[in-house]
């Protein structure tokens, strides 16, 4: 084979691989690989950057990494290598910024590595926050908070809308807002699912009793007596049943539709992200209560019920 065959081959394979990280061709890439230590390197190529030359993410989401999964990782590279990229963005001729890959960046330099492969890209701070946030909901194992802290960051910060958000992430609308909707428990739940001591069925279920103390008295419970979502649900019920005020029109004669309406409040309250009221009659008359505390409330609702 002469050696401008071997160039030629050479040269489609790294195009290949180029435009299977950014999706199309860059015509220009092969053009712009050859840097020197006085000029910025290629963007949207593949290079082996010194570790030292790598700053971490400010904005990354993962508040926490374990560490003995961090130590089987790096033991793993010891072995293996690094087989996923890093992405950085450029910051000038020498230095580099985190999107995303930290924990594999943070396991390369357990495992004594000089330098790491690295995927060039441009990203302003807009752009870092959110590739990093959806990079790691997507492909870091992150507990049901850091998620849902993620996803709130992307609707503050991004300015997406839930129904935008959902698109993003490749999720439900209804599953976005059952996770944003863990953000309103007190912080003693919230670390406790951070912590996997109760699961996100548990907190869906204790998220409907409207009493903060009630809440952590259920929480403590599930806690103590490891018990199942399904009865966690059963006494949230029985917690919502015994704090509700008779209706004197109702009272007399609910009894046989009484179960059947409060699994109905129950699943529109987890539909919606806040607690639905739904009042009935023996004759099968009744109301079903929206309630919403802003114009922002009002409008997620509206978008939910696809009327906005």
């Amino acid at each position: 084979m002469s050696d401008n065959s071997a160039k030629k081959k050479a040269g489609g394979l790294g195009r290949g691989l180029n435009a299977l990280i950014t999706g199309q061709y860059d015509r220009k890439a092969p053009e712009q690989t050859e840097t020197t230590s006085s000029t910025l390197s290629a963007v949207n190529t593949i290079a082996d950057i010194s570790l030292n030359q790598i700053e971490t993410n400010p904005f990354q989401p993962r508040t926490h990494f374990d560490q003995v999964a961090l130590e089987e990782l790096a033991e793993s590279i010891r072995i293996q290598g690094i087989i996923q990229p890093i992405t950085v963005r450029q910051l000038s001729a020498e230095a580099y910024q985190l999107i995303s890959g930290e924990r594999r960046y943070q396991a390369a330099k357990m495992a004594g590595l000089e330098t790491i492969p690295a995927y060039i890209r441009k990203a302003d701070d807009q752009q870092m926050l959110e590739m990093a946030l959806i990079e790691n909901i997507q492909r870091e194992n992150l507990n049901a908070i850091e998620i849902a802290l993620s996803y709130q960051r992307l609707l503050s910060e991004c300015s997406l809308k839930q129904e935008e958000l959902g698109e993003r992430v490749g999720k439900k609308r209804t599953t976005v807002t059952n996770y944003l909707r863990l953000l309103k428990l007190p912080p003693d739940i919230q670390i406790g699912i951070r912590d996997n001591l109760i699961s996100m069925g548990h907190a869906r279920a204790v998220i409907n009793i409207d009493d903060v103390d009630k809440q952590l008295e259920v929480y403590r419970k599930i806690v103590n007596e490891e018990l199942s979502v399904r009865k966690v649900e059963e006494l949230v019920r029985n917690i919502n049943l015994a704090n509700k005020k008779p209706d004197p029109q109702t009272k007399l004669d609910l009894h046989p539709l009484e179960n059947e309406v409060k699994r109905v409040e129950s699943r529109l309250s987890s539909y919606f992200g806040t607690r639905i009221h739904v009042k009935a009659s023996p004759e099968g008359k009744g109301e079903i209560k929206i309630p919403f505390v802003s114009v922002d409330e009002l409008n997620r609702i509206l978008e939910i019920l696809n009327y906005a």
